[in-house]
């Protein structure tokens, strides 16, 4: 079979709500591959809806003809379990390798998602979604992760069978502003927020830092959009009651929508904790030439932290005001990390880098059978 004859399936687990950025991945993924010859369907085992009895046989129903296809199994933790025990993951490889398919696996998740805790069940949940992880990583002819191998703490010194390749921006590339706007209001896009305990602390952090930045006469609009941002409606209210700033909640918004504003804003503050290689939304930012202030800790010597981002200490409300203030105020600096965004986005984020590096680590030549 030529390359340009190419059939490569992509495996999703239960879609996740009220947006699901997996599904999202996959389709600019695929649209970018089809432009290289290969063509990506995508197909979900319908555990969630139809049990796993039922869902493993529908995938072998489905999986007679792959044989000898690259099939593209998409691991996070919930995805595969209504609790975080993705055991059922393991089960879908091993239905696939029956079948004599070519299995690669994207890790978005390449560590246990539960946070640290003292109950006995979290630890046990920590536990089964190392073990997953581990296992899907040696069954798999080629792990494909989404964090830079080295800081993926696990994974053997010798690596050599997994490779990086960094996540894209999940809505379509907008034509960059050429300059921050040189008069007017200034405007700061707050991309997703967190669910609660977390949400609290960020809106006070970015309501903090936006009063800062208006202290010295600066005009403000703050704009939130995207997941989690209607439900922090009355916090986002509370938090910015009695300042000069304006806000403006938009919730959530269509990939065309989102673009359209992160393109039109002047900067993005990024505060869901310390900024790390495959935060979504200041990826977002990078594809709209954004200048971003974000949290330092996480992303340092990653290609996330090559964009256009001036990274503080973490907690710091203090720091993040003095950057957007650096940022806003003066416009060289705001060039300077525009086209520094823009320059990231070429090298590693755009769909079509993202395709080409999907197509060399899945070749003939590169992977043994």
């Amino acid at each position: 079979m030529t390359e340009s004859l190419q059939q490569w399936v992509a495996i999703l687990g239960r879609p996740d709500t009220p947006t699901d950025g997996v599904a999202d991945y996959c389709a600019y993924l695929a649209t970018g591959l089809e432009a290289r010859g290969i063509k990506m369907s995508l197909e979900r085992v319908r555990w969630m809806e139809d049990g796993w009895l039922n869902g493993l046989r529908q995938l072998w129903r489905e999986s007679a003809g792959w044989r000898g296809q690259w099939v593209i199994l998409q691991y996070t933790a919930l995805s595969w379990s209504r609790r975080g025990f993705p055991f059922g993951a393991v089960a879908v490889l091993a239905t696939l390798r029956r079948r004599g398919v070519r299995c690669a696996i994207v890790f978005h998740e390449p560590n246990r998602q539960s946070d640290a805790s003292s109950r006995l069940i979290d630890r046990i949940r920590g536990e089964c979604q190392d073990w997953t992880v581990r296992t899907l990583y040696r069954q798999a002819e080629k792990p494909i992760f989404a964090d830079p191998l080295e800081t993926v703490a696990w994974l053997p010194k010798t690596e050599t069978k997994a490779v990086y390749i960094p996540i894209g921006a999940n809505i379509p590339e907008p034509l960059p502003r050429r300059n921050s706007q040189e008069s007017g209001r200034k405007t700061v896009a707050i991309f997703c927020l967190s669910d609660v305990p977390n949400r609290k602390r960020e809106v006070n952090d970015i309501s903090e830092a936006m009063r800062s930045v208006a202290s010295n006469g600066t005009p403000l609009r703050v704009v939130f959009l995207g997941r989690g941002t209607t439900e922090a409606a009355e916090e986002i209210e509370r938090a910015f009651q009695g300042s000069s700033v304006e806000v403006l909640n938009l919730g959530l918004r269509s990939a065309e929508e989102i673009s359209r504003v992160l393109g039109e804003s002047d900067a993005m503050l990024c505060v869901r904790g310390k900024l790390f290689p495959r935060r979504g939304s200041a990826i977002a930012g990078i594809a709209c030439g954004l200048p971003i202030v974000a949290y330092a800790g996480a992303a340092e010597c990653t290609p996330v932290a090559e964009g256009g981002i001036d990274l503080v200490p973490y907690g710091d409300r203090k720091a993040l005001g003095d950057a957007l203030v650096r940022i806003l105020g003066n416009r060289h600096y705001w060039r300077q990390l525009h086209e520094r965004s823009l320059r990231v986005q070429r090298k590693y984020f755009s769909w079509d880098r993202i395709a080409l590096s999907f197509a060399d680590a899945l070749t003939e030549d590169k992977v043994k059978s």
